[in-house]
């Protein structure tokens, strides 16, 4: 979130996609996984994922997304003993949709797409 915060306050627009996946996790509740809380009600994600796409401001920003455009996808284990750094999970978008089922950026041309949606950033 915060190196998000940075990028647009440094002059780039963030579209943010996120979401979770699977059943389980390890809270501070528990030292062993649980797979829902609140009497069943709430199913616990066994991940948390996040993909946002970078845009310098402007207009027209479907138009502008291209295959150099900055695209960053992360998927964490939820669990609490996971890395404070989110370089640590960085994945590539189709690794997001390999896992969820997901069309993610479906907006976007499939050639854009398949350019965009297969790299992984390199976290800088």
């Amino acid at each position: 979130e915060s190196y998000l915060r940075g990028q647009a306050l440094n002059g780039y627009e963030v579209y943010v996609i996120m979401g979770s996946y699977g059943t389980g996790g390890i809270g501070s509740a528990s030292a062993s996984v649980v797979n829902s809380i609140n009497n069943g009600k709430v199913t616990v994600p066994a991940n948390v994922w996040k993909v946002a796409v970078l845009l310098k401001i402007g207009d027209n920003d479907l138009s502008r997304v291209k295959s150099s455009t900055r695209v960053i996808a992360i998927n964490t284990p939820n669990i609490n003993s996971t890395s404070a750094s989110w370089k640590d999970y960085i994945v590539s978008v189709r690794d997001i949709e390999a896992a969820t089922g997901y069309n993610l950026l479906s907006n976007l041309s499939q050639n854009i797409q398949d350019v965009v949606e297969k790299l992984k950033d390199s976290g800088n």
